[in-house]
């Protein structure tokens, strides 16, 4: 682990990855793509996390997304703009494909990058003041098309290109409207918020929230519901949780889930 991501455990089912460069308010470099697709491929692997956050140190930005000041030397001409896009993209499809529940906390700066990191999350969460927006178009770049598909997933077609065609840095709640965030609250309750959200997903049956997100990417990727999806939505019956769950509600008492 670098010191520019780092990962907090905050217990056996909960993670914290924190983009760690808050003099540059968390831009980011090509050794920190790398890195954050390895920590998010190695998590994916841990059968017990039952949810990840994602947030920017410093609370003033999650990421304004790459360091403007790298491209000199590594994004440069198409050549090198390819080979760098490969480690982005991978990093992208590796938060994107985590099995695990994911949730972006947002404070201040979400743009470009940034944007992009926190739109392959499952929920975003951010504060009032925070600002979001993809303004490439000043520096005559266009957004690749595999991170334009991120765009697309989490808005739709003319809202992805309004964003792209007019440049502009917005509000939270333009944001929401967008579809961009699933909920705005006070600056200082972000982080609060966000842990809410998390304990509720934790206390959940944990293969439940692993199969749900499994069901809605593959529906989404085929455009309907196959056969094999759909007779993968029965399997929750044989897990030991369905009867823990069961007999709680029964009882009316709160379950503990065992993950089995």
């Amino acid at each position: 682990m670098t010191k520019l991501i780092k990962l907090n455990k905050k217990n056996k089912h909960l993670v914290e990855i924190v983009i760690n460069r808050p003099e540059k308010l968390n831009a980011m470099t090509k050794p920190m793509w790398i890195e954050l697709g390895k920590v998010f491929k190695k998590l994916s692997k841990n059968k017990n996390l039952r949810c990840i956050i994602i947030r920017g140190q410093g609370g003033k930005s999650f990421s304004p997304g790459n360091d403007i000041g790298e491209f000199k030397k590594q994004r440069s001409s198409s050549k090198l703009a390819k080979s760098y896009g490969k480690f982005l993209h991978g990093t992208l499809g590796a938060i994107f494909d985590c099995p695990i529940p994911t949730i972006a906390l947002i404070e201040g700066i979400c743009v470009g990058g940034g944007l992009e990191i926190a739109g392959c999350c499952d929920i975003r969460i951010c504060g009032k003041s925070s600002r979001f927006g993809v303004p490439i178009k000043r520096l005559g770049l266009t957004m690749a098309a595999k991170e334009l598909e991120v765009l697309l997933k989490v808005t739709n077609y003319t809202t992805a290109m309004e964003i792209l065609f007019e440049g502009r840095v917005f509000g939270a709640d333009e944001a929401f409207q967008k579809r961009l965030v699933n909920r705005v609250v006070n600056d200082k309750d972000v982080e609060k918020e966000t842990y809410k959200s998390a304990e509720l997903i934790c206390e959940g049956a944990p293969k439940v929230a692993r199969w749900h997100k499994q069901f809605a990417r593959n529906i989404l990727k085929n455009g309907k519901v196959t056969e094999k999806i759909n007779n993968l939505g029965y399997k929750c019956y044989d897990t030991q949780d369905f009867k823990i769950g069961y007999q709680s509600f029964l009882n009316k008492t709160k379950p503990k889930f065992k993950n089995k």
